[in-house]
């Protein structure tokens, strides 16, 4: 039997390229080899300020974001956390096992902290016990996140220790896995990871129009030491090489090394080549984006049953954990 292997993305904007390739695109891979849930975390995404009309708009997009990158219901459980209310039921549960200094000390709490002063509120707090609660009703091994999203997955690893060692063996400790890609840098400051919670032309967003992308790309920082095209330059050093090699074909990638190390080529025509390939890539991303937008009743059903499965296995799991604690089944 394989494994399960859970993820989950908040529905807040469109997906950067960032998001793409650092972890959509490795869900779709890994469908062959686990038994794979991706949840729509809806509820996470109230932890800091929303408008609701905005979020219901968001979770239909992010469904069909999900969708139109390769992810098949078929294949995968894909639903929506607010469907399958075993996930706050266990979050209340871990709620009442977990030292409030284990909170304290997450990094996103901090982080949110200062970018949000004046709303912090106590979901903030305890979002990382609904992520572990997510993630420990599906018993999943394995939970494909950034470097960042590493501290998570070991708090959720904590209380199922801490609930096996009170209650019994109850819960698998899932184990982080690092996306494989390399972490995409912004085009204005490649010193800092592309989000799209930055400014417009930091990102490439995944329904950016051919028209938006040549712009974006054009504008984007290269290598600082080649200001002139007889300058030679490294391409190790030039976020838009980066760019190349994931998008780009063997021998274009040995066309735009060599160039910039010899001086062959300019910025500006590495920047075309990369545009075309960007444009090949997203392009039937959109299209089918496109149309499951138009087709809001069959995200709904794919939605509707990925939780109906869900459930199944969330209530199992839960039935357990409430007999363990005493709350017994009447």
């Amino acid at each position: 039997m394989k494994d399960f292997l859970f993820s989950g993305i908040r529905p807040t904007n469109t997906p950067t390229l960032g998001n793409y390739f650092g972890a959509m695109a490795n869900w779709v891979k890994l469908q062959d080899d686990y038994n794979c849930l991706f949840c729509v975390v809806d509820y996470h995404a109230v932890t800091t300020p929303f408008e609701p009309k905005e979020l219901e708009k968001h979770i239909l997009e992010a469904t069909a974001n999900i969708l139109a990158v390769g992810i098949d219901p078929r294949k995968s459980i894909l639903f929506r956390q607010s469907d399958v209310s075993e996930h706050t039921e266990l979050a209340w549960i871990l709620n009442c096992l977990t030292p409030l200094g284990e909170l304290k000390r997450m990094t996103q709490f901090k982080e949110k902290s200062l970018k949000h002063p004046e709303s912090i509120m106590a979901g903030l707090l305890n979002y990382p016990i609904l992520m572990a609660a997510d993630i420990l009703l599906y018993q999943a091994k394995y939970v494909p996140v950034g470097q960042d999203q590493v501290q998570h997955v070991e708090f959720a690893r904590t209380l199922a220790r801490l609930f096996n060692k009170k209650f019994g063996e109850t819960f698998v400790e899932p184990q982080a896995v690092l996306n494989e890609a390399k972490k995409i840098m912004s085009l204005t400051d490649p010193t800092k990871k592309m989000s799209k919670s930055d400014d417009d032309d930091s990102s490439i967003i995944l329904d950016d129009t051919e028209e938006i992308i040549t712009r974006k790309i054009n504008l984007a920082m290269t290598d600082p030491n080649r200001k002139r095209r007889s300058d030679k330059g490294n391409p190790n050093k030039c976020n838009i090489y980066d760019l190349h090699k994931l998008v780009s074909t063997r021998e274009e990638l040995e066309w735009a090394n060599q160039g910039c190390r010899t001086a062959g080529i300019g910025c500006v025509d590495c920047k075309k080549v990369l545009i075309k390939n960007l444009i090949n890539l997203l392009k039937p991303i959109q299209e089918k984006r496109k149309k499951l937008l138009s087709e809001k009743g069959t995200v709904e059903s794919i939605l509707k049953d990925g939780a109906e499965r869900a459930r199944k296995i969330a209530q199992k799991k839960l039935m357990e954990v409430k007999e363990k604690i005493g709350i017994l089944r009447y």
